[in-house]
């Protein structure tokens, strides 16, 4: 693995979690009907920085692959959508357009596994915590607006 390839790719990522920083859940997340099943604030840190890790590691190893054109295009779709989410979400508070960001989203991640298995088991196998972390989310994102129709519709 070249070592200078994942550092990008780690930079890539958590450029995409700064927004995280700039757009923090706040109050106004705090105030909405969640369900119970709501993973707990300590557990998003801890899971998007080892998600970082694995998608960083996949885009390096498969980088360094013949062949790599769609899957490293469709790596960088993921991560500007995965970079789109929270501005949508938190920052303008966009509940329907959150999960529609999120559906677009769960598709270039599923894509993307499917291209990078294609060709680098490992790196494909890498997403796969992902896909399961943005089907969580998906789910969360739906159940919300489920459960506050008030503020989905705004």
């Amino acid at each position: 693995m070249i070592w200078i390839l994942f550092a990008i790719f780690l930079a890539a990522c958590f450029s995409a979690g700064a927004t995280g920083a700039m757009f923090p859940p706040g109050e106004w997340y705090k105030q909405l009907n969640k369900p119970s099943w709501t993973p707990p604030d300590w557990l998003f840190p801890v899971a998007w920085t080892t998600l970082y890790l694995c998608m960083a590691y996949a885009g390096a190893r498969a980088a360094i692959e013949p062949e790599n054109g769609l899957a490293m295009a469709l790596w960088a779709l993921q991560i500007a959508l995965n970079t789109l989410w929270t501005p949508v979400f938190f920052g303008l508070r966009k509940i329907r357009a959150g999960l529609v960001v999120l559906s677009a989203l769960w598709l270039s991640v599923a894509a993307t596994l499917i291209a990078l298995w294609q060709i680098d088991f490992i790196a494909g196998l890498m997403f796969v915590p992902y896909l399961i972390w943005v089907s969580v989310a998906w789910a969360l994102n739906f159940t919300v607006m489920r459960m506050n129709p008030e503020e989905a519709a705004a």
